[in-house]
């Protein structure tokens, strides 16, 4: 396929909406003019890329009806690279198009017209993610980590429980969050999320030996929440 190949079905998509089509005007690839509206500036391209999203960007200077067009492909990766393509050309304020290339007729579909950015706010996200900034008990990580998992407050109210039962020995969910103030000990307890607790009798809990472990393992953890 060649890009020149997307030109006849794009053309004809928008000549059914009542536009004039020209190929090639200035650095344009596509130019359609309808009336008094806006010229629509429509760049084709085999794949998405940093370029054609910078090209796209460009043609904003000529005019805010600018587009993006390329040829539709097959599968998961396909249906999440479009996915994340509409998100990023929303924010760009360009139009996405894609055409799925047929022997007889080829289907032209638009995902995203420009136009400016305006952001859904996910009230429950932002919830977590202050909650999540309250709760945690310093800066344990680093930005960018990969190896160690990433200490949560969740993971931080864990590993005072697992100290506590390391120090003490077993003990009662009610016992451990009304003296470690982990409000949550007895169901961070009975769905032992990590494996490191154990049940050893009704009510009572103890540590297993990769809670041992774990205890080592953020030793420096444990050392900023022992001196809270």
């Amino acid at each position: 396929m060649q890009e020149t190949d997307l030109y006849p079905p794009v053309k004809a998509f928008l000549e059914g909406q009542g536009y004039e089509v020209k190929a090639e005007i200035t650095d344009c690839d596509l130019v359609a003019m309808r009336g008094q509206d806006a010229p629509v500036v429509v760049e084709l391209k085999l794949n998405l890329s940093l370029a054609l999203l910078m090209q796209g960007i460009d043609r904003q200077a000529i005019t805010d009806a600018v587009y993006i067009a390329v040829p539709a492909r097959k599968g998961p990766r396909w249906r999440v690279q479009l996915r994340d393509a509409v998100k990023l050309c929303r924010r760009l304020g360009l139009g996405l198009i894609s055409v799925r290339m047929g022997a007889v007729r080829s289907k032209v579909e638009v995902h995203t017209d420009p136009g400016p950015y305006r952001p859904r706010k996910h009230k429950a996200r932002k919830t977590a993610l202050l909650r999540e900034f309250s709760r945690r008990v310093g800066d344990p990580n680093k930005g960018g980590q990969s190896g160690r998992p990433i200490v949560t407050a969740y993971r931080q109210d864990a590993l005072r429980i697992a100290h506590a039962l390391h120090q003490e020995g077993p003990n009662r969910p009610a016992l451990l969050a009304r003296n470690l103030d982990v409000p949550k000990a007895a169901s961070i307890l009975q769905k032992d999320y990590y494996g490191w607790f154990e049940r050893v009798e009704r009510g009572v809990y103890t540590l297993r030996a990769k809670g041992v472990s774990a205890i080592g393992d953020y030793q420096d953890v444990l050392a900023e929440l022992t001196a809270e």
